[in-house]
C-alpha cells in the first residue's frame, strides 16, 4: 500500500470532507472485504487504488422491515471525489420462490450484478455504477446514489381518493411503467434477467423523474420460461400501481365492502394471495381492457405472458383507454 492510502494520510484525508474527525482516531484500512462484517463505521475500504469511507449499512426498505440491516452494503464515501457511493460487497444466499405451483430457484449472484452494470452503462432506467475485485478477488459493486424517493414512497404520498389518483394520476405513473417494463425487456433482449423485480426496487430519480431499477443480484433457475419470475413481479407491480396501493381482503372483509362476497379464489394474487388482483371488482371504472391485464396474474389465470414484449403490447394499446 503506498503512502497515500496509509491510516494516517486516509485521516487527513478524512478529515477534509468531514472535519468532525478530527478527533478521531486512525481509521482501519481494508483491501479484503470478506468478511464484511468486519468492514465498518469509519473504517476504509481501498478498491484498486480508491478509498471509500465506510459510513453505515444499508437498511432493508421491504414492507416495513426499515430496521433490518444489509450489513453487505455499505454507503459510504469516495475520499476521492467526495461523492457518495453504495458499496455492494460479496454475499451469498439461496432460498426457494413459489408463484402458483411454479417452484423458481433463487441465489445472490454478484457477477451477474457486475455483467448488468457493465451492460445498462448510460440506460436512464437503471442504477449505475463499476465493479472491481478487493485484494481477495470478491467482486464488489460500487454504485452512484440515486437521489428521489422509491415507487411506493411516491404513491403513499398521494393524497385523495382512488377514483381520483386513477383518473387523474395514474396514466403518467403508467407512462413511466412502461419504461421501466421496456428496459427489462432490454435485459431480457440481452439474455439477462432482473432477478429481484418488486416495487421497492424501483427509484424516481428527482433530477430525471425516471423510474430507475436497483439490485440485479438475484438469479434464478427456471425450467420452462426464462422470463417468468421478472414477469410476475412485473404484473405485482401493475396491479399495486393500478390500486393505489396493495388491495388485501382482510382489509375489504373488515370495512364491509359491498362486493367482497363475489370474490373468489381466482381474483386472488397469484404470487400473494391475501391480495386482490381482479381490481374491476371494486373499482368498477377501471377499463375492462386494461384489467383484462391485470387479471393475467391472478390465480384464476390460464394463461400468462411469457414475453415483456406481449405485456408491453397489451399495455399500450389499454392505455389509450386511460386519457
Amino acid at each position: 500500500m503506498n503512502d497515500t492510502l496509509a491510516p494516517e494520510a486516509l485521516r487527513e484525508r478524512i478529515v477534509d470532507w468531514f472535519p468532525s474527525f478530527s478527533r478521531a482516531g486512525l481509521p482501519v484500512v481494508h483491501t479484503d472485504a470478506t468478511d464484511f462484517f468486519q468492514v465498518g463505521y469509519g473504517d476504509v475500504l481501498v478498491l484498486n487504488g480508491v478509498p471509500y469511507l465506510i459510513r453505515q449499512n444499508a437498511k432493508e426498505g421491504r414492507f416495513g422491515l426499515d430496521d433490518e440491516e444489509k450489513f453487505w452494503v455499505k454507503r459510504s464515501v469516495d475520499l476521492d471525489s467526495g461523492e457518495r457511493k453504495i458499496v455492494k460487497l460479496v454475499f451469498y444466499e439461496k432460498f426457494t420462490a413459489h408463484v402458483g405451483k411454479i417452484a423458481f430457484e433463487c441465489f445472490r449472484s454478484p457477477k451477474k450484478e457486475a455483467r448488468i452494470l457493465s451492460l445498462v452503462q448510460g440506460h436512464p432506467n437503471f442504477m449505475q455504477g463499476i465493479s472491481t475485485a478487493d485484494a481477495a478477488g470478491n467482486t464488489v459493486r460500487v454504485l452512484d446514489v440515486i437521489v428521489g424517493p422509491t415507487l411506493p414512497t411516491m404513491v403513499e404520498r398521494i393524497d385523495g381518493d382512488h377514483e381520483s389518483y386513477f383518473h387523474e394520476r395514474f396514466p403518467g405513473i403508467l407512462d413511466h411503467f412502461i419504461e421501466s417494463i421496456d428496459a427489462v425487456r432490454f435485459l431480457h433482449e440481452h439474455e439477462e434477467k432482473h432477478g429481484d423485480i418488486r416495487r421497492d426496487h424501483i427509484f424516481v430519480d428527482s433530477e430525471t423523474d425516471a423510474y430507475r431499477w436497483i439490485d440485479f443480484d438475484f438469479n434464478y433457475r427456471h425450467r420452462e420460461n426464462i422470463y417468468g419470475y421478472d414477469l410476475f413481479g412485473l404484473g405485482n407491480i401493475l396491479i399495486y400501481l393500478a390500486g393505489k396501493g396493495d388491495l388485501l381482503l382482510r382489509d375489504l372483509q373488515r370495512s364491509g365492502h359491498p362486493s367482497f362476497g363475489s370474490i373468489s379464489e381466482g381474483d386472488r394474487n397469484i404470487v400473494f394471495h391475501n391480495r386482490l388482483a381482479n381490481l374491476g371488482k371494486i373499482h368498477p371504472y377501471i377499463p375492462e381492457k386494461f384489467n383484462r391485464i391485470l387479471l393475467h396474474f391472478s390465480s384464476g389465470a390460464n394463461w400468462f405472458y411469457e414475453h415483456t414484449a406481449q405485456l408491453l403490447e397489451d399495455l399500450t394499446a389499454a392505455r389509450t383507454k386511460l386519457g
